[in-house]
């Protein structure tokens, strides 16, 4: 199988693997019990890998504070500012394109009384900075964009977007989950108050992430119980899967600089063979500020799903851009519910029954862009047979 869904998920790197293994079979301590020697031990590996988080993203060690996932630290980052911030404003910024754990947060935040301004983007999926200064005003407390969004492939601004909130002095969240290990993150350089990012997107293990607090910033827990993590995620930390992110980071850091390029080189070469291949394919996300190794896309009369599933049968596995969010999420439960994210940069949702998105890692190469060039027009020559539309049309 060639596995193209690594913005999904990636494969974690074997040496994470083996810098976890002691931490559930010898060193399987209660980091809290820190008094006698297992105990030490785990609570000293945890703090290792803080600091390897920390020198990842160029934050200081205690300013990182552990979560089980992404979605963990966009709701740590949100709910908890504001609850610390509940009396000093009532507006929030966010992008038409954000994650459902950042959306979905701030949509209910509606209901406590909040003001929400979702900035939108323009063809390439991409936020203009103008317009973020525009919708500060002295109510807003909180912006938060994402770095990369990851059924596109879009990179921000953010730079500059940090810059605006810094001199407005408004607090700037980054989901940059979709960014690390592929795109660089130092959040001194990103003006950033809070930044999100997860090991799974990075060769690391699922069940742990981390949320940058810059130093200064002040948040409430969302759950009640011990003092782990100052207080900010009470419970027992996930010791080994710390670890392994903190190793996942350090050698992201390390070798970034080698396997980029080489994503970069392979995205060049399946963006225009596909482009050579068909009329009526349309590329999403901007060509040159995007994710290496990331490709996106939707192809007229065909199902974005369709097209995911026959590739697979052919071997090669990749991701549905959601054309269908989830049905749960329709009026009619029959009812296919448009992709935000396509419709935002101006797909026309007539034609577009959904987008696939193909996303490379260090483990792919080169002969898994030709073996894609290869399957591909058989693929879609078979769908659009079998597509009414396209039979009317023609």
């Amino acid at each position: 199988m060639i596995y193209l869904d690594n913005v999904a998920g990636t494969k974690p790197d074997q040496r994470v693997i083996e810098k976890m293994m002691p931490f559930f079979t010898e060193h399987y301590g209660n980091p809290s019990a820190h008094f006698y020697p297992i105990g030490r031990e785990a609570f000293e590996a945890m703090e290792a890998a803080r600091v390897q988080v920390a020198e990842f993203i160029g934050a200081k060690a205690d300013e990182i504070v552990f979560t089980s996932s992404g979605t963990e630290s966009n709701n740590l980052a949100i709910k908890g500012f504001l609850g610390h911030t509940a009396n000093k404003g009532k507006h929030i910024i966010i992008s038409e394109i954000e994650h459902f754990s950042v959306d979905t947060v701030v949509t209910k935040l509606l209901n406590d009384g909040y003001k929400i301004t979702k900035l939108k983007v323009d063809n390439g999926g991409l936020v203009n900075p103008a317009d973020l200064e525009k919708a500060i005003n002295e109510d807003t407390v909180l912006v938060s964009i994402q770095y990369v969004n990851p059924e596109i492939g879009t990179i921000q601004y953010t730079e500059k977007l940090g810059e605006i909130c810094k001199s407005k002095g408004v607090a700037f969240h980054v989901d940059a989950v979709a960014a690390a290990g592929f795109v660089e993150i130092d959040v001194n350089k990103l003006n950033c108050d809070m930044l999100s990012i997860a090991s799974q997107n990075f060769f690391g293990p699922k069940g742990a992430a981390a949320l940058f607090i810059k130093e200064g910033t002040k948040l409430i827990g969302l759950m009640d119980g011990g003092f782990q993590e100052r207080g900010y995620r009470s419970g027992t930390e996930n010791v080994p899967a710390i670890v392994g992110m903190g190793e996942a980071c350090a050698l992201a850091k390390a070798e970034m600089g080698d396997y980029v390029p080489r994503l970069v080189a392979m995205q060049k070469k399946l963006w225009e063979g596909l482009s050579g291949q068909f009329d009526f394919l349309h590329f999403t996300g901007h060509e040159s500020r995007r994710r290496p190794g990331h490709v996106s896309f939707w192809i007229e009369y065909i199902e974005g799903e369709s097209l995911l599933m026959w590739l697979s049968l052919k071997g090669i596995a990749c991701a549905s851009g959601s054309a269908c969010s989830s049905n749960i999420l329709a009026d009619d439960e029959d009812d296919l519910v448009a992709s935000s994210v396509l419709t935002a940069v101006g797909v026309p949702t007539d034609i577009c029954a959904g987008s696939l998105g193909m996303s490379m890692s260090r483990y792919n190469i080169e002969e898994d862009v030709d073996k894609v060039l290869e399957v591909m027009p058989e693929t879609v020559q078979k769908l659009c047979e079998m597509s009414p539309m396209y039979n009317r049309d023609k």
